[in-house]
Formats: structure tokens, sequence, C-alpha cells
């Protein structure tokens, strides 16, 4: 797979160099300098199999020149040792839980793979490596997880102090080891600049091996294709026109989507779902992006102001706005609604959402309202159990509480907190 910056000005990089990387040297984004389709027989073919079967043959499609099969086959085998239902709420919504890894939330399929993929590229062996990731909530903790232990690795996780709920900060500040919690005294977007601004720092590069887990990671986004093939290929009528919503933050998820839509996933279309931080449906409105600072909401994974994956939808669509248009619409949907939304789909299905994948389920209903002949899939991304401050007094009764979920919240955090100051964070680093 050969790799190029959505600046345009780095050379083009082979994927080894770009996950370890994680930003090009021009301060773009890596994508794919193509994608070929998969065979429409090949795409056929994956329905009905399971998430390991699916998740293989895509892989393959994406990885065979990059990796040996035998290597390829464990590496997927590991990262995606969970399960991945579909559940059907009535006959024209499906939903696809993306909460049964190690950490109850999607972010846990990038963040596995990745550390896997970097061992298997044998690109984190020679001298300690680095891996600083800013969260809004579930990043941390998937990618915290996913290297807890891993020799010569270090993990430095960036958040919001305050704008992450309990549970999930809990998730990450309690790992210790060789994971470092640093609460920010800001936003995400400030966490996503200061990560950024450390990746490109000339100081830092010549010092320490930095990468980055988030979604500014192409690896993260090679992992996230494969469960749009097996929702798909799960649905009981596929051959039907499908929509698929996307609760969406940084949008490295809607991302992923589109890339597999480039590969030859039968998809019609796709909803950017997003709460009060609606900069993308507005974009997509009207043909202005505007980044602006986050306000803070219920689906707090999701507050993010300047989403950094834009720069990758807009390439792969050569900038054409209207051609994205055609693939994406954009769904913007607030609190109130939000929570009205959680009491009515556990009132009429017993079904109980976290804030986020009720912010998609939302998105899906109004494209389905317009479209009387499509089916829908939605996808959850966290487990209600990990809001549960939120949902419980929603729905009138508590949330079921996993076990490794409960045990995370006896143990005792650990925080450093700093400004917003790239100064002190590179102290950090280099400490």
């Amino acid at each position: 797979m050969k790799l190029v910056s959505t600046a345009g000005k780095a050379p083009a990089s082979t994927l080894a160099d770009a996950v370890l990387r994680g930003l090009a040297p021009d301060g773009g984004l890596y994508v794919p300098d193509s994608l070929t389709p998969l065979a429409p027989e090949a795409v056929r073919a994956l329905r009905r199999h399971g998430f390991p079967d699916v998740a293989l043959a895509v892989a393959r499609h994406l990885l065979s020149e990059d990796l040996a099969p035998d290597a390829l086959e464990r590496l997927v085998v590991s990262a995606f040792d969970f399960p991945v239902p579909v559940v059907p709420l009535g006959p024209r919504t499906f939903v696809l839980e993306l909460f049964h890894g190690p950490t109850l939330a999607f972010k846990d399929f990038g963040a596995r793979f990745m550390a896997r993929l970097l061992a298997a590229l044998h690109v984190s062996q020679d001298r300690p490596l680095t891996v600083l990731v800013a969260t809004s909530g579930d990043t941390g903790s998937a990618v915290g997880h996913a290297f807890l232990g891993v020799p010569h690795t270090r993990v430095v996780i960036l958040y919001p102090e305050g704008k992450v709920s309990p549970t999930q900060e809990r998730q990450f500040s309690t790992l210790g080891g060789n994971v470092e919690a640093i609460a920010v005294q800001g936003a995400f977007d400030d966490c996503q600049r200061l990560a950024k601004a450390a990746l490109a720092d000339a100081e830092l590069s010549g010092s320490l091996r930095l990468t980055s887990a988030n979604s500014i990671n192409v690896g993260r986004l090679v992992a996230q294709i494969v469960y749009y093939f097996f929702a798909w290929a799960d649905l009981p009528d596929p051959d039907r026109e499908v929509i698929v919503s996307v609760p969406s933050g940084n949008f490295g998820n809607l991302t992923a989507g589109l890339m597999a839509k480039r590969m030859g996933l039968p998809v019609t279309a796709f909803i950017a779902a997003t709460n009060a931080n609606d900069v993308v449906p507005a974009y997509l409105q009207s043909g202005r992006f505007r980044p602006r600072p986050s306000a803070a909401t219920i689906s707090s994974a999701m507050d993010v102001g300047n989403p950094s994956n834009v720069a990758r939808m807009q390439a792969l669509y050569d900038g054409d706005l209207d051609r994205l248009r055609r693939d994406v619409t954009g769904s913007a949907h607030g609190d109130d609604d939000t929570r009205t939304c959680i009491a009515e789909v556990e009132r009429r299905f017993g079904y109980i959402m976290d804030p986020h994948s009720a912010v998609g389920y939302l998105g899906l209903q109004g494209a389905l309202a317009e479209r009387p002949n499509a089916i829908g899939v939605c996808l959850a991304t966290a487990h209600p159990a990990k809001f549960r401050e939120i949902v419980e007094p929603v729905i009138g009764r508590a949330v079921p509480m996993p076990e490794r979920l409960a045990a995370v919240l006896t143990r005792q955090p650990s925080v450093r907190r700093i400004p917003v100051d790239l100064e002190k964070l590179k102290a950090v680093l280099k400490g």
C-alpha cells in the first residue's frame, strides 16, 4: 500500500513508515494513493460469513503486499477476538454493536490492530517508541489497553480535564505501567493541536521515536474498514438500498466507511451524525468548512470543533464537494433529542443506547423517513454503562455493568495535569 499526504508536499510513503510517523512530514494526514475495489463476486461471497472471515478477506485485499499471509492472519485473529453483533430494531433498522472489545468501545478495533501491525511490520523494536494520543473519551482507554505492557513502548494520553465521563477517565488513568494520563486544561481540540504540534516538532523527532494512535494515524482506519463490509454482509436483505449512519466527532470512523465504499461496499449513502458540534453538516450544506471551539454535550466523545479527518474526506473526493455530498448527508442533534431517543428506543425495544449511538440512530431514522424502500445500519460505538450517569436517569433503571468495567472503578487513577502549552508537553515527553 502506497500512501500520500493530504497536504501534497511530502513524498509517498510505505505503510510501515506511515504508521510509524503518524503525521506526514508536511503536516498532512496519510491516505492511500489508491484503493482497488474488490471484485463484485468477492463482495457477494462475504454474505452471511462470520466477522473473522470477512475481516481476513478485506485485510488480505488491502495488505497482501505488506504482510505475509500467515502474519496477516495471526494479526487479524488476535486483534478481533470479540463478537460483533448486528441487532435488528424493527424491520428496517439494524444496530452494529462495536463495543464488545476489551474497553467496550469501537476504538478497540483500530487500537488493537495498530499495536499488532507495528509489531508485524517490525517498526517498533530497535529503540523505544512513544505513542502519543489525544482522546475525547474512548480512544485513550483503547490505545492504552492495546499497548499496555508492550516492551520498549510508552503511551502518553492527552485528554481534556473534566470533559470525559468519569468511567472513561478511570479506564485509561488507572492502567499504570507504560501508560501515562495527562489532563490538559482545555478542550479536545486543544489536545489534538498539542499532539499534532509535538509530532511535527523537529527537536522531539530528533530525540524520540514518536507516533500517534489517534485517527490521525492511517493504521487505525485500515482496521475500521473491515466492519463496514461485515455489517452489509450480515444484513438479511443486503440487495436493498442500504444507508449507514455514523456517530461522528473527529470523522475517522466515517472516513473509513468512505474508503470501504471506494473499495466496492454496496452502500448507497452515509449519514454524518453529529451533536451540537455540527461543523461538518454545516460544511456539507454551505460548502465552507468553518472550525470553531467545541461545545460540551452529553455525547462528549463527539465534542470536536475542528475534526482533522475532514482533510482525508476532501482528499478522497479530490476536493469535489458535490461528489462528497452524493455519498454523505449531515445530521445534527441536540442533547434533548438525544435523551428522548434513548428513552424511546428503550421503551419500544428494551434496548439501551449510549448517547453517541443515539445520535447515530436519530440520523438514520431521518434518512429512512426520506427513503421508504431503504434499510439502514446504525453504528453503536460505546457500551451504555460507560455513560450510565446520563443514561440511567433517562430510562429510569440501572444499566447492566460489565464486570471488567466495574473492576476499573475500584482502581486509583494516576494523572498529571498541564496547561495548553507545547513546551509543557515536550517536557513530559522528554522526561
